[in-house]
Formats: structure tokens, C-alpha cells, sequence
């Protein structure tokens, strides 16, 4: 790579321990932990610390769809093909509640901000809002006409957004518990949906090989990436807001730039379709899975460039992808055009002041344009810096986990 130019994402760890395909992943508050969940029925907590054991979490009787960790890192959710949920402790005795969810296969759970909450989306077509605490049934919706692939809570925890295999999209108002609005533009269905940090916007990654981002204020489209060559099956936002990972069938991660609407990166490192992604909670690392039973560790490299670095770093990629696309981008997510980790405590008051005017200015011009570009798109073959096969614990039961 040219000199000056930010490190390109490298591929930092790689687990091995699942039988069958990775569906989920997630990291904890603190970044010591990653959970994954496979069809292999199982669910893993692996440990970021080198040479730390995994622990493997058996209670599910059918394949784990879904995993996520708790907003405080204390509790792990996951949703089954067994129709039910479990709330974990991830610890070595692998505690766990389990309660029968749904009717039918559990795809999708996912904790409010506040930690509360937790919102179910099942192929019996339902969407439920359940209490953590004792896991109280709350309520239901049930407007969809097939089965729900994921359902998200907004950051403030006011909307619901969901994606139904009836190639919908649709926004519920959590105290009325209405729709308020169906995104029906969709080529194919829908497989992942979530919330843009802001919670103005949302991006949908469809079986039609594209990501759409959507304004839910204005309820119109902002942009159309058609980056993958399959279904893609899995995004997240990046904690910003100014960049989004994408997983596809087609093997590949990609990274897009949200503020300029192009693609930045091509991440090769799954034999086979790439089932899931994201990011840390502060953004410095992104996890995958895929459906060659790994669980890869990504370091995000670019995530604490300024925006121009960013655009230097594009202009001398290593490669270029032949077929440009065409991208409409109006984005206007209220996205963060500032560093994203966290300040040193030892910058001083006139150092933060510049770099806030320096953010606000940039933001302004930013605002001010409706970017419509064809670029080519950067490829980056990541290679694997170093393989970890972990030592397994054996299988930790509660006493509430069913034989």
C-alpha cells in the first residue's frame, strides 16, 4: 500500500468450534466476549483474550438463529428453530431461562438500549415485546402475512422495525403498537433490517442482492447499494453512523461509506456464503460467520480516520472491481462526521474546540449535497493474519435446561 494510506480491516482471529453453520454473532459491552449461535444447536462464547478457553452452551433442541448480548454484557439472548428463547449468563456454569417464545422458529431477538425489553420475530408471523424480568409477555403484532425474518428495537426504544418474508418492511409505533408505515419496494424479501444509531434511518439487506437505507421520517428511500452478486444476508451500522458492513452468500463482506455512498471494501476470508455480521459496540473490531462453521474477528483499521483520511486511503486501493454501479445517495441520517474512538484525556480544550468546528463545517457542506456517483468499487482480499483453534470446555447444563 502506498504511503499515508490508513491499514486496510485485517482479519485478527479465527474461531473454530461450531458443527454446522454460524447464524448470529455479537459482542458484550466490554469486548471480552463474542457469542455465536449455529445450527449446530448450539451457542459459543468465546473469550477475546488470547489463549482463553470457549465455552459451549448446549439447551436448544434445534438449530440457535439468533444471539445477542444484553446492552449490559450480563445476559446472552438466543432465539431457536425449538420455538423457544433463552436468556444465558455467560459464565462457565452457563445458567439459563428458557420460555417458550413463539409457535413456530424463533429468527430474530434483540434487547431495547435501556436493557428491558426484548423484541421476538418467529416464522408463526408474529412479532412479540416481551420483559426481561421474569420474561412477562408485553404484547403482540401481528400484521404481517409470512414469516418474520428480524425485528429491532429504534435506539430511543419508540419504533419497531421489522422484516417479513410477505416483502415487507414495517415500522410499529411501540406505544400504540400500530403500523405506521410498510416500505414495500423490494425486489425479494427482506432478511435483516436495523436501525441507523440516529434512528432516522434504517437498512434492509434483501434476497434481491441489495441494501436499501430509508429515511422512517420522510419514509422514502435514500440509498440503493447493489454491491453483492446473492442474497445478502446480514448488516450493521457501524457505532458512527458513517459506515455499514454487509454479509452476503456471495462470500463477501463489503464496507460502505455511508456520507459519500460508495463501497470502500471487498473482505474475502468465508469458503461459502457469509451468514452474519457486526460491529463492536465502539466499532474498532466487526465479527462474522459463515456457513463454513467459523467465526472470524476483524480489526475495522479505518474507524478512527477523519473522513478525509478515509477518502485519501480509497484513492490508492490495492485493487479495483471491474463493474461499476449506479447509487443513488441522499443520505441525511443526522451520521457523525467526527473521530469515533473515544478521546484521549490528554488533548486539550483548543485541540477539541478545532476538531469540533472542523466536524460541524464538514457536516454543513455535507448536508447541503445530494451525492449521486458511480464509482468503482475497492476490493481488498483480506488474508487471514493468524488462525486460533480454542480448547473447548465441556458442555455446561443448567438445571433448567431440558435433557
Amino acid at each position: 500500500m502506498a504511503a499515508g494510506c490508513r491499514e486496510d480491516p485485517s482479519l485478527e482471529r479465527h474461531f473454530k468450534g461450531h458443527r454446522d453453520a454460524v447464524t448470529s454473532v455479537d459482542f458484550s459491552l466490554n469486548k471480552k466476549q463474542l457469542a455465536s449461535g449455529s445450527m449446530d444447536s448450539c451457542l459459543m462464547i468465546w473469550s477475546m483474550r488470547p489463549q482463553m478457553r470457549a465455552y459451549r452452551f448446549v439447551g436448544h433442541k434445534d438449530a440457535v438463529m439468533c444471539v445477542q448480548f444484553s446492552p449490559s454484557g450480563h445476559l446472552v439472548a438466543s432465539g431457536s428453530r425449538d420455538k423457544t428463547v433463552r436468556l444465558w449468563v455467560p459464565s462457565v456454569k452457563g445458567e439459563s431461562t428458557v420460555f417458550k417464545a413463539h409457535t413456530a422458529t424463533v429468527r430474530s431477538v434483540n434487547f431495547s438500549s435501556d436493557g428491558q425489553s426484548l423484541v421476538t420475530a418467529s416464522d408463526d408471523k408474529t412479532i412479540k415485546v416481551w420483559t426481561v424480568h421474569r420474561q412477562k409477555f408485553l404484547f403482540s403484532l401481528s400484521q404481517h402475512i409470512n414469516w418474520v425474518r428480524c425485528a429491532r428495537f429504534s435506539p430511543d426504544g419508540r419504533l419497531i422495525v421489522s422484516a417479513s418474508d410477505d416483502k415487507t418492511v414495517k415500522l410499529w409505533d411501540k406505544t400504540s403498537r400500530e403500523c405506521i408505515h410498510s416500505f414495500c419496494e423490494h425486489g425479494g424479501f427482506v432478511n435483516h433490517v436495523d436501525f441507523h444509531p440516529s434512528g432516522t434511518c434504517i437498512a434492509a439487506a434483501g434476497t434481491d442482492n441489495t441494501v436499501k437505507v430509508w429515511d422512517v421520517r420522510m419514509n422514502r428511500l435514500l440509498q440503493h447499494y447493489q454491491v453483492h452478486s446473492a442474497v445478502v444476508n446480514s448488516l450493521s451500522f457501524h457505532p458512527s453512523g458513517n459506515y455499514l458492513v454487509t454479509a452476503s452468500n456471495d462470500s463477501t463482506l463489503k464496507i460502505l461509506d455511508l456520507l459519500e455512498g460508495r463501497l470502500l471494501y471487498t473482505l474475502h476470508g468465508h469458503q461459502g456464503p457469509a451468514t452474519c455480521v457486526a460491529f463492536s459496540r465502539a466499532g474498532d473490531l466487526f465479527a462474522s460467520g459463515g456457513s463454513d462453521e467459523q467465526v472470524m474477528v476483524w480489526k475495522t483499521n479505518f474507524d478512527a480516520a477523519d473522513y478525509d483520511d478515509v477518502l485519501k486511503t480509497q484513492k490508492c486501493g490495492t485493487s479495483v472491481d471491474r463493474t461499476p454501479h449506479a447509487l443513488q445517495s441522499e443520505m441525511d441520517c443526522g451520521v457523525n462526521l467526527k473521530k469515533t474512538k473515544t478521546q484521549d484525556a490528554g488533548r486539550n480544550h483548543a485541540q477539541q474546540e478545532e476538531e469540533a468546528s472542523l466536524a460541524n463545517t464538514l457536516e454543513h457542506i455535507m448536508g447541503q449535497l445530494d451525492v449521486l456517483t458511480q464509482v468503482k468499487l475497492s476490493t481488498v482480499s483480506a488474508m487471514c493474519v493468524r488462525q486460533q483453534e480454542l480448547a473447548l470446555l465441556p458442555c455446561h447444563r443448567s438445571a433448567m435446561c431440558e435433557q
